[in-house]
Protein backbone atom coordinates (compact mmCIF):
# COMPACT_ATOMS: atom_id res chain seq x y z
CA UNK A 1 0.00 0.00 0.00
CA UNK A 2 1.23 3.52 -0.77
CA UNK A 3 0.73 6.69 1.27
CA UNK A 4 -1.95 7.83 -1.20
CA UNK A 5 -4.08 4.82 -0.23
CA UNK A 6 -4.07 5.62 3.49
CA UNK A 7 -7.18 6.91 5.21
CA UNK A 8 -6.33 10.32 6.72
CA UNK A 9 -8.76 11.43 9.42
CA UNK A 10 -9.03 14.89 10.97
CA UNK A 11 -9.48 15.49 14.68
CA UNK A 12 -9.98 18.49 16.97
CA UNK A 13 -9.73 19.29 20.67
CA UNK A 14 -13.00 17.50 21.50
CA UNK A 15 -11.56 14.28 20.05
CA UNK A 16 -8.48 14.16 22.30
CA UNK A 17 -9.86 11.65 24.83
CA UNK A 18 -10.54 9.27 21.94
CA UNK A 19 -7.17 9.69 20.15
CA UNK A 20 -4.76 10.43 23.02
CA UNK A 21 -3.50 6.86 23.45
CA UNK A 22 -3.20 6.41 19.67
CA UNK A 23 -0.84 9.42 19.54
CA UNK A 24 1.20 8.15 22.48
CA UNK A 25 1.50 4.64 21.03
CA UNK A 26 2.43 5.73 17.50
CA UNK A 27 4.96 8.22 18.90
CA UNK A 28 6.57 5.54 21.11
CA UNK A 29 6.92 3.15 18.17
CA UNK A 30 8.10 5.82 15.74
CA UNK A 31 10.66 7.30 18.13
CA UNK A 32 11.84 3.95 19.52
CA UNK A 33 11.51 5.63 22.90
CA UNK A 34 14.42 5.14 25.27
CA UNK A 35 13.00 4.40 28.70
CA UNK A 36 15.70 6.55 30.32
CA UNK A 37 15.15 9.72 28.26
CA UNK A 38 13.24 12.05 30.61
CA UNK A 39 12.37 14.56 27.87
CA UNK A 40 10.86 11.92 25.57
CA UNK A 41 8.99 10.32 28.46
CA UNK A 42 7.07 13.61 28.86
CA UNK A 43 5.39 13.19 25.46
CA UNK A 44 1.97 12.48 27.06
CA UNK A 45 2.21 15.89 28.77
CA UNK A 46 2.84 17.53 25.36
CA UNK A 47 -0.18 15.72 23.88
CA UNK A 48 -2.35 17.06 26.70
CA UNK A 49 -0.84 20.55 26.42
CA UNK A 50 -1.38 20.90 22.68
CA UNK A 51 -4.63 18.95 22.71
CA UNK A 52 -6.03 21.37 25.28
CA UNK A 53 -5.61 24.33 22.93
CA UNK A 54 -8.99 25.48 21.51
CA UNK A 55 -7.61 25.43 17.95
CA UNK A 56 -5.91 22.02 18.26
CA UNK A 57 -5.82 20.23 14.91
CA UNK A 58 -4.65 16.67 14.36
CA UNK A 59 -4.52 14.25 11.45
CA UNK A 60 -3.95 10.52 11.76
CA UNK A 61 -3.24 8.21 8.82
CA UNK A 62 -4.66 4.71 8.97
CA UNK A 63 -3.92 1.52 7.05
CA UNK A 64 -7.32 -0.10 7.55
CA UNK A 65 -7.70 0.11 11.36
CA UNK A 66 -3.98 0.50 12.10
CA UNK A 67 -2.71 4.05 12.79
CA UNK A 68 0.57 4.57 10.93
CA UNK A 69 1.34 8.22 11.63
CA UNK A 70 0.03 11.54 12.86
CA UNK A 71 0.67 15.27 12.80
CA UNK A 72 -0.73 17.95 15.08
CA UNK A 73 -0.46 21.54 16.23
CA UNK A 74 -2.44 24.65 17.06
CA UNK A 75 -2.60 28.33 16.13
CA UNK A 76 -0.28 30.64 18.04
CA UNK A 77 -1.47 33.84 19.69
CA UNK A 78 -1.00 36.58 17.06
CA UNK A 79 2.05 38.80 17.61
CA UNK A 80 3.06 36.72 20.64
CA UNK A 81 4.72 33.92 18.69
CA UNK A 82 7.96 32.83 20.35
CA UNK A 83 9.79 32.51 17.02
CA UNK A 84 9.61 36.25 16.23
CA UNK A 85 12.79 36.83 18.25
CA UNK A 86 14.74 34.92 15.62
CA UNK A 87 14.02 37.45 12.84
CA UNK A 88 14.74 41.16 12.68
CA UNK A 89 12.55 42.48 11.37
CA UNK A 90 9.86 39.88 11.97
CA UNK A 91 7.24 39.44 9.24
CA UNK A 92 4.20 41.69 9.41
CA UNK A 93 1.93 38.69 8.98
CA UNK A 94 0.49 37.67 12.34
CA UNK A 95 -1.31 34.34 12.03
CA UNK A 96 1.01 31.42 12.71
CA UNK A 97 0.21 27.74 13.06
CA UNK A 98 2.54 25.99 15.49
CA UNK A 99 3.22 22.60 13.92
CA UNK A 100 4.07 20.70 17.06
CA UNK A 101 4.51 17.04 16.20
CA UNK A 102 4.88 14.60 13.32
CA UNK A 103 5.43 10.87 13.81
CA UNK A 104 5.42 8.06 11.26
CA UNK A 105 5.62 4.35 12.07
CA UNK A 106 9.01 2.89 11.17
CA UNK A 107 7.55 0.48 8.61
CA UNK A 108 5.86 3.40 6.81
CA UNK A 109 8.95 5.60 6.49
CA UNK A 110 10.16 6.81 3.08
CA UNK A 111 6.75 6.22 1.51
CA UNK A 112 5.46 9.80 1.49
CA UNK A 113 3.45 9.54 4.71
CA UNK A 114 5.17 12.52 6.37
CA UNK A 115 4.34 14.74 3.40
CA UNK A 116 0.78 13.39 3.22
CA UNK A 117 0.21 14.14 6.91
CA UNK A 118 1.83 17.57 6.73
CA UNK A 119 -0.27 18.57 3.75
CA UNK A 120 -3.44 17.25 5.37
CA UNK A 121 -2.67 19.27 8.50
CA UNK A 122 -1.58 22.53 6.85
CA UNK A 123 -3.40 22.80 3.52
CA UNK A 124 -6.48 24.97 3.65
CA UNK A 125 -5.58 26.69 6.92
CA UNK A 126 -6.28 30.42 7.33
CA UNK A 127 -2.90 30.98 8.99
CA UNK A 128 -0.23 33.01 7.18
CA UNK A 129 2.73 30.92 8.35
CA UNK A 130 3.68 27.67 10.02
CA UNK A 131 6.54 27.18 12.48
CA UNK A 132 8.12 23.96 13.73
CA UNK A 133 11.19 22.65 15.48
CA UNK A 134 13.59 19.99 14.16
CA UNK A 135 16.36 18.42 16.22
CA UNK A 136 19.61 19.81 14.75
CA UNK A 137 21.04 16.29 14.94
CA UNK A 138 18.58 15.24 12.19
CA UNK A 139 19.71 17.17 9.10
CA UNK A 140 17.79 14.89 6.71
CA UNK A 141 14.53 15.76 8.48
CA UNK A 142 15.43 19.44 8.25
CA UNK A 143 16.16 19.03 4.53
CA UNK A 144 12.77 17.33 4.07
CA UNK A 145 10.98 20.30 5.61
CA UNK A 146 13.08 22.67 3.49
CA UNK A 147 11.92 20.81 0.38
CA UNK A 148 8.34 21.68 1.40
CA UNK A 149 9.08 25.40 1.80
CA UNK A 150 10.29 25.74 5.40
CA UNK A 151 13.49 27.66 6.12
CA UNK A 152 15.70 27.66 9.18
CA UNK A 153 15.55 30.99 11.01
CA UNK A 154 17.50 30.10 14.15
CA UNK A 155 18.06 27.57 16.88
CA UNK A 156 16.38 27.11 20.25
CA UNK A 157 16.40 24.83 23.28
CA UNK A 158 12.89 25.29 24.72
CA UNK A 159 13.53 23.13 27.82
CA UNK A 160 16.77 22.52 29.74
CA UNK A 161 16.62 18.78 28.95
CA UNK A 162 15.45 19.09 25.35
CA UNK A 163 17.65 18.83 22.28
CA UNK A 164 18.74 21.94 20.42
CA UNK A 165 16.24 22.52 17.64
CA UNK A 166 16.36 24.30 14.31
CA UNK A 167 13.50 26.82 14.26
CA UNK A 168 11.85 26.50 10.86
CA UNK A 169 9.27 28.86 9.34
CA UNK A 170 7.19 28.62 6.14
CA UNK A 171 4.59 30.78 4.50
CA UNK A 172 1.27 29.09 3.92
CA UNK A 173 0.16 27.55 1.72
CA UNK A 174 3.25 25.39 1.40
CA UNK A 175 4.98 25.32 -1.96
Amino acid sequence: MSAAELDVRHFARADLPRIRQVLIDVHAEAQDVDGDDEFTKRFPWFVDHWGGHPGFSCVIAYDDAEPVGFAYGAPATPLREWWRGHLDPAPEKTRTFSYSELAVSTKWRKKGVAKLLSRALLDGRDDDMAVLLVDVEHPRVQALYESWGFRKIGEDRPFPDSPVYAVMLAELPLS
